[in-house]
């Protein structure tokens, strides 16, 4: 099976090959909101039999979250690459907008803005932000086997 992998010296996607990895590459729309939900069933279906219980889970929910802060934040398109393999899933969501993001103390008196990259980094096992040269990815990676 080819794999898409990332150039460290580029930044740019490459080319590997591996017998063990899945991949989910997925183009988002520019404030196409609908694509949040699609994503995280197409991410469940990659995931169906990877890690430990709860795993998948948290997947699908900083996915969704990396997802809705492209699709809300830079007003243009995205694009969602998830590569699973025997220890573990990285996600990438590229945007096109140089701007990066930062995790920011959520308001008290709003219930559903700010908490976003607070829980992608409470909860994934590493994750970050790589510059293009047109835009960023924000990224997550999760281990199978963590508790």
């Amino acid at each position: 099976m080819t794999v898409g992998a990332f150039s460290a010296t580029t930044g740019e996607e490459t080319d590997t090959t591996t017998e063990h990895a899945r991949r989910l590459r997925r183009e988002l729309g520019r404030a196409d909101l609908r694509a949040v939900p699609e994503a995280r069933r197409e991410l469940r279906e990659l995931l169906r039999h990877w890690g430990k219980p709860g795993r998948s889970e948290i997947a699908e929910l900083l996915t969704s979250e990396l997802v809705t802060n492209a699709l809300v934040h830079t007003d243009d398109d995205a694009v969602l690459t998830a590569v699973v393999d025997p220890g573990g899933l990285r996600v990438e969501v590229r945007d096109f907008v140089a701007r990066r993001p930062e995790p920011r103390v959520p308001d008290t008196d709003d219930d559903t803005h700010g908490r976003g990259l607070l829980l992608v980094q409470s909860l994934a096992d590493a994750w970050g932000v790589r510059p293009h040269e047109v835009g960023k990815s924000v990224w997550f990676e999760l281990g199978a086997e963590a508790a």
